[in-house]
């Protein structure tokens, strides 16, 4: 990607080295799925991470924590790296386009955009979802509207996953801002109150859409940028769909348990992933986004 010059984003929360431990490899989380399956299927989650673990409800959605920044700090300021993080700045990078790309599409529709917040740890944190914890990977808030990605993750994605790349690392963030645009629009809220009026397989399939949606998002953004800034190079787009393809449902389930079972997907098979990445990527338009209208995904 070509990110030379590119604005940094002032709503990371640096929490690396604030309190946070990390634990020593993947252990098992739930029954039935080792600790990989989860961390792999939680990827790009919407909501609380917990929903995946079985027997395990979600966080209360009354739960509240600390939102000030550690002591002497501000907000946005580093807590773990220094001025010459690269890694933070990448991310800070990615930010910041997403913060463009979006107020540029809610200014067209008449709305304002609210930034989210990225939040970087080590290990474990608290959220207004609960515990944070690296095990489950990036996931977003709708509570306190923050993203929170333990930066280990991009290395299990490469070393693990098959999914290496800047643009596949890129795609994990607009993927979770994704989500902060449908929180703002109410979609979250709305899938939410269905889910609790509807079997396991149909929230199953409401989960499903809401994940595909945002991967269509991840891609309008992708395009937008691009067009704008040409931040793009040859392989970028390899990248991107290869990171869809690998954490599509189907193929998590078959490397965890060596078969899938369709009704229990919650984030869609590799095929629709890059599909709707695509749809996003070629459009540049949101309104090419509607997995809740579409007869077929």
């Amino acid at each position: 990607m070509r990110l030379e010059g590119e604005r940094e984003s002032g709503n990371v929360e640096d929490r690396r080295g604030a309190g946070g431990f990390s634990r020593g490899g993947i252990v098992p989380i739930g029954g039935g799925l080792g600790g990989l399956a989860i961390l792999l299927i939680a990827l790009f989650l919407g909501v609380d991470p917990r929903v995946l673990l079985p027997g395990d409800e979600p966080a209360p959605q009354t739960q509240q924590v600390d939102r000030r920044a550690p002591p002497g700090s501000a907000p946005g300021q580093q807590q773990g790296g220094g001025t010459e993080d690269p890694a933070r700045r990448f991310v800070a990078q990615i930010l910041g386009s997403t913060e463009d790309v979006w107020k540029d599409v809610f200014r067209q529709a008449g709305r304002q955009y609210r930034d989210p917040t990225l939040v970087l740890y080590s290990g474990m944190t608290q959220s207004g979802c609960g515990t944070a914890q690296a095990q489950v990977g990036p996931f977003y808030c709708p509570l306190d509207q923050k993203l929170y990605i333990d930066l280990g993750f991009f290395r299990e994605m490469q070393e693990r996953l098959g999914a290496p790349g800047d643009f596949a690392r890129a795609y994990v963030i607009a993927h979770e801002v994704g989500h902060h645009v449908q929180n703002q629009l109410g979609t979250l809220q709305r899938v939410d109150e269905l889910r609790q009026r509807v079997d396991r397989a149909d929230s199953n399939a409401l989960s499903v859409r809401v994940e595909l949606q945002a991967d269509c998002y991840a891609g309008v953004w992708a395009a937008r940028a691009n067009a704008e800034r040409n931040i793009l190079e040859q392989g970028d787009i390899e990248q991107g769909m290869n990171a869809a393809s690998a954490v599509g449902d189907d193929r998590l389930q078959r490397r965890s348990q060596g078969y899938a079972v369709p009704e229990s997907f919650t984030h869609g098979s590799s095929a629709q992933r890059v599909n709707w990445f695509r749809r996003g990527l070629q459009s540049g338009d949101p309104r090419q986004c509607d997995t809740f209208g579409a007869q077929s995904l």
